[in-house]
């Protein structure tokens, strides 16, 4: 088999030993800090205006977002992830660290033709030439965990995922010496938020083993056949591995292609009606959910919804169900004793939280609730209307800038809510850029 065209080129190599990687990422913490250093030290010697010092600070964050960023898409994994995550939330970074990560969300640099070819002759000791009639050698797409191939298999087009190089086995080691960085990117104790990091730790070792990918995706599919205009690739096993998934090539518009185009009221709320029906089926019946709502791991294709990845699923108990989803209930915010009490079953008020510091968290809690509640509130939301984003985004960029936020003490709310947060906020957030008008209860 020879390669359908010349293979472009790509990073010939990725840092696979955890010695290497640490080296990697200390180097740009070195460069981080240096830059600190040169900015307080201009700062200490001279008195410039308001202006020239924010003009200074943004200088400083354009600079360390752009080291961070290169060296997180050439590691990839772990690193790379992250920064796809916080991206995700355009008010959780400062604007330098947002721009620069949202790359993380589509592409990463590619690997070479000759070290994705080592990588599946390894996981299943043949040849590429006889595992497929044909393998397109360049990147259709590349991603923080792996990158996807097209190819031919049983005379029809396929996806083949490879996964990086020593993504899996360097994983803990990455994110023990990324934490430093995205602390102090946050703003975060690291006492704090240690439980989060755990979560997303475990999420992340699942999303290496593309086996249970594979198992989670063909159970998912099954489960959501009967939701309308939602539609799952179908998966080749014998061409799955620990490293490698095989599944059926689906032609379609990325998902934020279509929101931005020229679909009609009607198409929009169509496939926006099919995403929502599709989380909430998740979360209220399967308690198994898709945890990755970003553009680009969906598709539409003639009228339907294409779920593409299912690498990051999280699995949640009826105890912890029941506790987080009773928040979105609006007479929650009529009935003071009973939202203090959810919030207490939460962990989100800690027993040693002085009467003020509890108030304060009453008040914070109200204020998400009855917004992330509006779209629960009838039997139909529109989600065309900016008021409901725009006030999300707003209370993000308060909460991040409120120091007394930062300064709450103690590991606060369940590490499960980690997920399921964010999928609730990429769901909305595709939602709105769709601008859909559909039922949210039926």
């Amino acid at each position: 088999m020879e390669p359908t065209s010349s293979p472009e080129s790509g990073q010939e190599s990725i840092r696979s030993t955890p010695v290497s990687r640490m080296a990697a990422l200390a180097g740009a913490g070195a460069s981080v800090g240096l830059n600190y250093l040169k900015y307080y030290g201009k700062r200490a010697v001279t008195s410039g205006t308001p202006e020239s010092t924010t003009a200074a600070r943004e200088a400083l964050d354009e600079a360390n977002a752009t080291r961070i960023y290169q060296t997180f898409s050439q590691l990839k994994g772990g690193p790379l992830k992250l920064a796809q995550m916080l991206s995700m939330d355009d008010d959780l970074l400062p604007a330098a660290y947002a721009s620069q990560f949202a790359q993380a969300q589509y592409s990463a640099p590619p690997l070479s033709w000759p070290l994705v070819r080592r990588t599946i002759e390894r996981e299943f000791r043949q040849p590429v030439e006889s595992l497929y009639e044909s393998f397109t050698p360049q990147a259709a797409h590349g991603a923080s965990i792996g990158q996807v191939h097209r190819a031919r298999y049983n005379s029809q087009d396929v996806a083949v995922k490879i996964q990086y190089p020593g993504v899996a086995e360097s994983l803990t080691s990455d994110l023990r010496v990324v934490k430093p960085v995205a602390l102090q990117m946050l703003g975060l104790r690291e006492a704090d938020v240690a439980h989060y990091f755990r979560e997303v730790e475990a999420r992340l070792l699942e999303e290496t083993d593309y086996l249970m990918e594979l198992r989670r995706s063909q159970e998912l599919a099954a489960a959501c056949a009967g939701l309308a205009h939602v539609r799952f690739p179908a998966f080749h096993p014998d061409r799955c591995s620990a490293r490698v998934l095989t599944m059926d090539w689906v032609d379609g518009q990325p998902l934020d292609r279509f929101a931005d185009g020229p679909a009609t009221q009607e198409e929009r709320d169509r496939i926006g009606q099919a995403l929502w029906d599709f989380y909430d089926y998740q979360f209220h019946t399967l308690l198994l959910f898709h945890a990755d709502p970003h553009p680009g791991n969906f598709l539409v294709r003639e009228g339907d919804l294409w779920v593409l990845d299912f690498g990051c699923t999280r699995a949640i108990s009826q105890e912890f169900h029941d506790r987080q989803f009773a928040l979105l209930d609006p007479a929650m915010l009529t009935d003071d004793p009973t939202f203090t009490a959810a919030l207490h079953g939460l962990q989100i008020i800690l027993p040693e939280d002085s009467p003020e510091t509890v108030a304060r968290i009453l008040a914070l809690g109200r204020r998400s609730v009855e917004l992330l509640a509006r779209p629960l509130q009838s039997d139909q939301f529109d989600f065309a209307d900016p008021a409901v984003m725009k006030a999300i985004y707003e209370m993000g960029e308060a909460n991040r800038k409120d120091k007394s936020i930062r300064q709450l003490r103690g590991a606060r709310g369940p590490a499960e809510s980690v997920y399921v947060n964010r999928a609730y906020f990429g769901l909305y957030s595709l939602l709105h850029r769709l601008r859909a008008n559909i039922h949210t209860r039926r």
